[in-house]
C-alpha cells in the first residue's frame, strides 16, 4: 500500500494570525489542523448544508483571504482541497463553482444498528491489512479481553476506504485460540465480526464507548490527513454468549466520511417527559 506523505502545514503570515485571534471565520491558527484546511472544513459544510447550490459560485481567493483575513496562497490552497475533494470546478475566467452533483458527504451508520452495519460496511467499503501478529498482551488489552497480562492475543491492524478514499484506521485484539481460525488474508475481504462467527463464536453482545481524538503522525499518514486532524475513535469489547470478550477494537474515523447517526422519540414517563431512541420500545405514560 502507497503511503502518501503528510500534508505540511503552511506558514501562516501576520495578518494570518491577526485575522483568526480576532475570531474571524472561527479559525484557530494555534490549533494542530492547517488554516488552508479549516477553511475547507467551512466551505465543505456550507455545500452539504446547502448554503452554497449546484452551479453556485464559491467565494474567491480575494473573497476568502477578506472573510478570513488570511493570506492569498491559504485561500487558493482552500479550494484546490475543494476541488480535489471533487466538490468543486476550478475555471479560468468565470471562478469556482460547485458541482452538479458533489460526492456522498459520509457514510452514515445508526449507533443502535451499527453491528448490524457491518454487513454493509463491507459491501460498500474495502480493507488491507497493513500488520498483523500475535503479541503478548499489555495491561489496557489483558483487562478489556479478561485475559492475564502477557497472554498471547492476535493483533491485526487494517485501513478501510470508501471508493479508495482511506476511511478508518481499526487496530484490533482477539483471544490467539480464536485468531487462529483465520488468517491475515480472511481480514482483506471479511468483516471480523464474521469470521468470529465462521469460527464458532457465538457472538452476542458488545459494550462500546465513541469519543474525539487526534491523528497522531502515522495514523494520519495511512488516512491521508493532516497531522492532528480530528477523528472519532470508538473502543468496543465483544462478548460471547457465555460472557466471554472475545474481540477488543480501537477504530479511528475521519469524521469527513463516517458518521454516527441517533433517531430519537419525546415519550412521557412517571419520572416526567424524556428522550429515547426509536428502536427502545416507548415507555408508557402510567409506568409499564
Amino acid at each position: 500500500m502507497s503511503t502518501p506523505p503528510v500534508p505540511i502545514k503552511p506558514a501562516t503570515t501576520g495578518s494570518d494570525t491577526a485575522a483568526t485571534l480576532r475570531g474571524a471565520g472561527g479559525l484557530d491558527p494555534n490549533g494542530p489542523v492547517p488554516l488552508y484546511h479549516q477553511i475547507f472544513l467551512l466551505l465543505r459544510n456550507r455545500i452539504y448544508g446547502g448554503n452554497l447550490s449546484a452551479g453556485e459560485r464559491v467565494p474567491s481567493e480575494q473573497d476568502l483571504t477578506t472573510e478570513f483575513g488570511v493570506s492569498r496562497i491559504t485561500a487558493k490552497r482552500a479550494l484546490n482541497e475543494l476541488a480535489d475533494a471533487g466538490l468543486v470546478i476550478r475555471e479560468r475566467g468565470r471562478g469556482t463553482r460547485v458541482v452538479n452533483r458533489p460526492p456522498a458527504p459520509a457514510v452514515t451508520s445508526s449507533i443502535e444498528g451499527w453491528l448490524e452495519n457491518i454487513t454493509l460496511m463491507g459491501q460498500s467499503t474495502t480493507a488491507e491489512v497493513l500488520s498483523f501478529a500475535y503479541v503478548p498482551a499489555g495491561e489496557d488489552i489483558a483487562h478489556a479481553l479478561e485475559v492475564e497480562p502477557g497472554t498471547e492475543v492476535q493483533r491485526a491492524v487494517r485501513v478501510r476506504r470508501l471508493d479508495g478514499e482511506p476511511m478508518s484506521y481499526l487496530v484490533t485484539y482477539v483471544p490467539a485460540d480464536i485468531g487462529r481460525h483465520y488468517g491475515s488474508d480472511d481480514l482483506n475481504v471479511q468483516p471480523l465480526l464474521h469470521l468470529l462467527e465462521r469460527a464458532g463464536v457465538d457472538v452476542a453482545s458488545a459494550r462500546q464507548t465513541i469519543s474525539a481524538t487526534v491523528a497522531e503522525t502515522d495514523v494520519a499518514t495511512v488516512l491521508s490527513i493532516p497531522a492532528g486532524s480530528p477523528l472519532i475513535e470508538v473502543r468496543r469489547v465483544v462478548s460471547d454468549r457465555s460472557e466471554r470478550p472475545v474481540e477488543y477494537i480501537r477504530v479511528l474515523y475521519r469524521p469527513d466520511l463516517y458518521r454516527f447517526e441517533m433517531s430519537m422519540r419525546r415519550v412521557r414517563a412517571e419520572s416526567g417527559p424524556r428522550w429515547t431512541t426509536t428502536s427502545s420500545p416507548p415507555v408508557p405514560a402510567g409506568g409499564g
